[in-house]
């Protein structure tokens, strides 16, 4: 909350692109060519300019914020849809990206509620603590970790509808990443 509008800018609006570039892998993952979609790819890059053009002259948060929650409902309705319906297998890779960016989502909304009030408190703690409560950095870790799941995600679709074998691997036993191995030939 303590960001200059410029820089909260430079937050806020790669949100929202960032968001139309998953709403696009998501809808675009079952489609058998190497092609683009035009319509869906215009009706996004438009969407996002009239967006960026109404939040530099509203510079109204609670706009962000709506725009942002109704993409993130279209990413998490369209994973719903894939991981119960078309690979249920991936149910604990999709419900976990939602849960860890959910987690970020509501550290997100207790730093802008309770700013004012945290930035009291923090006063009066160990530097140490202090920084562990800085729920702003923990939305960004969070939302970057669920992000970076839901891309996983994303990856893991794609690569099954086109016949590949893509496998979860972790490195270190923690951190996934995805493996694909070539179709079988018959």
């Amino acid at each position: 909350m303590t960001l200059k509008y410029e820089m909260q800018l430079l937050d806020e609006l790669p949100m929202i692109y960032s968001c139309c570039v998953f709403v696009y892998c998501l809808y675009e993952c079952f489609k058998h060519k190497n092609s683009v979609n035009y319509p869906l790819l215009f009706v996004l890059i438009t969407f996002s300019v009239i967006v960026s053009i109404i939040y530099l002259n509203l510079k109204e948060p609670v706009f962000h914020q709506i725009v942002y929650g109704a993409l993130v409902s279209i990413i998490v309705l369209r994973s719903v849809y894939i991981v119960l319906w078309v690979y249920p297998w991936l149910r604990g890779l999709g419900y976990t990206s939602l849960s860890v960016f959910l987690m970020g989502f509501f550290f997100w909304n207790v730093d802008n509620i309770f700013c004012d009030k945290l930035r009291g408190l923090r006063e009066k703690m160990p530097p140490v603590v202090g920084a562990v409560t800085q729920f702003h950095a923990w939305w960004h870790i969070f939302t970057g970790l669920g992000s970076y799941l839901h891309i996983l995600l994303s990856l893991y679709t794609r690569t099954l509808f086109l016949k590949y074998r893509p496998k979860v691997k972790f490195v270190f036993g923690i951190w996934p990443i995805l493996l694909v191995e070539p179709p079988k030939k018959h």
